[in-house]
């Protein structure tokens, strides 16, 4: 298993561009999978989640062009093509937009399986709704568990009141309701991220967002575009807790995407005091990107309910970094969704933190943390969860000591030139 020793930081100075955004690259990919046209993006994710959904698609027939960071997907290829079994590798949103969009496909079957720990994440979430619209999924626990099987044929509409918040569910169903003989409506207990609203939107395909409902309509085959994919926030949130949490650092993040149902960190770091500044913003296929500028300040403690957690919930393992720095008791509460992503990441957290030293209190939904906390140095577990691998190493920057992080290979689902940047602005920063 992988590791890798991170040492203490003096200062971090210099420029970072985060890698192309996950959750917009995937859709981009499957979008353009519904066009004759096609849908091509340059700065498309380096993360082995989105290479997986390129996999699938490919492996279904859809045409999936590769040149340097631009990705191009279209209807082409081969749509006779035998699919055979799908694996989505670690990624939970290729596999239940898979779910969405080869639902609505008649005649199509398809076993869509993935790693270990896919197959113990929950996907009774999308499949239900699904089969209400006539979906013909099965699969582990009646559908609960991946593997799923997947047999194509002509959907219903209809409209959806989810329980839990999540884009994934929310793009799945949109995914399938473009297939669908009628339209379909999707409302969010709290709203999520809106990638798909807003490529849509910026294609021209019709799509209503009101009163907390998305509608889409049936729409046989998208318009095709180009744009350049904004940097990742989730990747981007690390560095702006470590420019934050280490003294005497200013780091420029260039070309991250500002969509403001991702940014919820930043609201809640500002009230921590964090030192943030944004550039002029442009737009790239409808979404919201600019240069954000860091510097570290002291920081005070944060309360995080559970009306905050959707805007958020990616960066919460590195604002519990953040929290062990800051003067006082901060409460994030209302996580509990943290459960089940790839790993138990309150737990993960919790166990990585304390062992470091931090005063942490796990509790069902999230946590309980007293700062500031000199952390010392140890051995600490990335459990498989990229997330956690990075959020621990931004912890080992304000340690006293240097901090091996097990099983940090698994950066490579969404950040792989993670450790290249981080010695990159250390160097910098020892330079300066």
């Amino acid at each position: 298993m992988k590791s890798i020793q991170v040492e203490p930081a003096g200062t971090l100075r210099g420029k970072i561009i985060p890698p192309g955004d996950k959750s917009i690259s995937h859709r981009a990919a499957f979008l353009g999978a519904l066009s004759s046209e096609g849908i091509s993006v340059s700065n498309y994710s380096t993360g082995a989640d989105c290479a997986s959904t390129l996999l699938c698609l490919e492996q279904v027939g859809y045409g999936v062009f590769r040149e340097g960071d631009r990705v191009t997907v279209n209807k082409g290829g081969d749509p006779s093509k035998t699919a055979g079994i799908l694996d989505a590798g670690n990624s939970g949103t290729t596999a239940r937009l898979l779910c969405g969009f080869l639902a609505g496909i008649p005649g199509r079957f398809s076993v869509i399986t993935g790693d270990e720990s896919l197959q113990k994440r929950p996907m009774a979430r999308v499949v239900s709704p699904l089969r209400t619209m006539g979906a013909r999924i099965d699969g582990c626990e009646g559908g609960s568990y991946l593997p799923l099987s997947i047999r194509g044929t002509r959907l219903a509409g209809g409209a959806f009141t989810l329980t839990v918040a999540s884009a994934q569910v929310k793009t799945a169903l949109i995914l399938a309701g473009l297939n669908a003989q009628g339209s379909v409506s999707v409302v969010e207990p709290l709203q999520t991220r809106d990638h798909t609203e807003i490529m849509l939107d910026h294609l021209g395909v019709p799509v209503r967002c009101e009163a907390g409902a998305v509608t889409v309509y049936p729409c046989s085959d998208l318009p095709g575009g180009s744009w350049r994919v904004p940097g990742d926030f989730s990747s981007a949130a690390f560095w702006i807790v470590a420019a934050t949490i280490v003294e005497g650092s200013e780091l420029v993040l260039e070309g991250v995407g500002a969509n403001p149902t991702r940014t919820g960190l930043l609201s809640h770091l500002q009230k921590m005091g964090a030192n943030l500044e944004w550039g002029p913003q442009n737009l790239a296929g409808g979404e919201k990107q600019a240069d954000l500028k860091v510097q570290s300040t002291s920081l005070k403690p944060v309360v995080v309910g559970e009306k905050d957690i959707p805007a958020m919930v990616d960066e919460l393992p590195v604002l519990a970094v953040a929290a062990t720095q800051a003067t006082g008791v901060s409460r994030i509460e209302g996580a509990r969704e943290l459960r089940f992503k790839e790993t138990d990441r309150i737990r993960a957290m919790t166990e990585g933190l304390k062992r470091l030293g931090a005063k942490i209190v796990e509790r069902d939904d999230g946590w309980e943390i007293e700062g500031p906390v000199r952390l010392h140095g140890g051995t600490v577990d990335g459990c498989g969860d990229h997330r956690i691998a990075m959020a621990l190493s931004i912890a080992a920057l304000v340690a006293d000591g240097p901090v091996t992080v097990e099983g940090s290979g698994c950066v490579e689902i969404s950040y792989p030139s993670f450790y290249e940047d981080l010695k990159t602005v250390t160097a910098c920063g020892a330079a300066s």
